[in-house]
């Protein structure tokens, strides 16, 4: 699994956690250090089921000084939407979650993270919490931190 990490961003920081306490091996990509090219937004977006505008951060100053919350969301746009937040990564939604199994998830709640949790072969509790033992994980080392 890969998750689009700001280091500063709490929900990042508890997807890393859930991650690291379900032992589930993860590559982190600092996406505001190395961003996105439109092609990978693109791929992203499509293993998310998502536009553009679903993961767009339309309230970060760089888009409300595009007007970006005004701008038509359809898909002669989507160039547009897209082009926009590769020059300026702090736009995407965060945390993002690149599954093993071809999918993706926006890992901002609990039930994200169950699900990605689910999906790479951790066990889940009943409650959708990680549970104390996982079936399987990545044979990529967790990162510290």
């Amino acid at each position: 699994m890969e998750i689009w990490n700001n280091p500063s961003c709490s929900k990042c920081a508890a997807a890393r956690t859930a991650l690291d306490e379900a032992g589930v091996g993860y590559a982190v990509r600092p996406y505001l250090d190395r961003p996105p090219s439109a092609a990978e937004l693109t791929e992203v977006l499509r293993r998310l089921d998502a536009r553009p505008w679903d993961v767009c951060r339309t309230q970060e100053p760089a888009a409300v000084a595009l007007g970006m919350a005004d701008w038509p969301r359809d898909e002669a746009a989507e160039p547009r939407w897209i082009e926009a937040m590769v020059a300026a990564p702090e736009l995407i939604q965060r945390p993002l979650l690149l599954l093993d199994d071809g999918g993706a998830l926006v890992g901002r709640t609990a039930g994200a993270l169950a699900e990605a949790l689910r999906r790479s072969g951790a066990t889940v509790g009943t409650d959708g919490e990680p549970g104390p033992s996982v079936t399987a994980s990545s044979d990529q080392p967790a990162p510290a931190g």
